[in-house]
């Protein structure tokens, strides 16, 4: 009898132990083969011809920046928007996106002779402003990058053209060595009104204000049809 007993106990705690066996064996599988939580995030390709327009590449562009390619940090960015504004603004890279985008096809023209076919996305400058609650009679609106580097352009202008703070380029975002996490699209003007690394826009009345390259004698409004230079230089 006692035998017996011995022996049914012994069969159960095998099985037991065997069936603890196969569970341990079927998690380890499982953890094994179980997916990554959420897609998995790939390379951005680069788009070269927009509704049938052939374009440049995001690296078609010569290295003219006053201290070299920038490495602006997304986590600790913030968009300064200040001056004649009745509540002046810091933004997240994040906060700047999270509005209706647009784009468009513009082509980067440089005062040493190359230019870049772009299709741009990103956000109106008016759109950014007027959350700030910009003065409408103000005068211009200065830009500072990351690097320290300044110009400046009419508020009339910007607000009228619909002048874009792009955050991608050719489908994909603003490389670090092109402006991340934004450029200033300033279309129909020479590439130095095409500030990068934007960091900062201040409303102001200072319409004789001159950025970086307009006080080494480049012209002020920069247009592509108009004076390189400021007379006198």
């Amino acid at each position: 009898m006692r035998s017996n007993r011995t022996r049914a106990r012994v069969a159960r705690f095998l099985v037991i132990f065997a069936l603890a066996l196969a569970e341990a064996s079927c998690a380890a599988q499982s953890k094994k083969t179980a997916p990554p939580p959420g897609p998995v995030e790939l390379p951005s390709v680069e788009v070269r011809n927009y509704k049938g327009e052939n374009l440049s590449s995001v690296n078609d562009f010569s290295e003219n920046s006053i201290r070299g390619p920038q490495k602006v940090d997304k986590e600790s960015y913030r968009l300064e928007i200040t001056g004649l504004v009745s509540k002046p603004l810091s933004l997240t890279y994040e906060q700047v996106i999270d509005r209706a985008a647009f784009s468009k096809v513009v082509t980067l023209n440089c005062v040493e002779g190359w230019s870049a076919k772009i299709h741009w996305e990103g956000v109106k400058v008016r759109d950014l402003l007027a959350q700030a609650g910009y003065d409408a009679g103000a005068k211009v609106v200065i830009f500072t990058a990351y690097d320290g580097y300044t110009t400046s352009h009419p508020l009339s202008w910007l607000v009228d053209k619909d002048i874009l703070l792009a955050f991608k380029m050719n489908d994909i975002p603003v490389p670090p060595e092109r402006g991340f996490p934004f450029v200033l699209v300033a279309e129909d003007k020479w590439g130095y009104k095409w500030i990068k690394w934007v960091i900062k826009m201040e409303v102001s009345n200072d319409d004789s204000y001159r950025g970086y390259w307009e006080q080494r004698g480049y012209n002020q409004k920069g247009d592509l049809k108009g004076p390189m230079y400021q007379q006198g230089y």
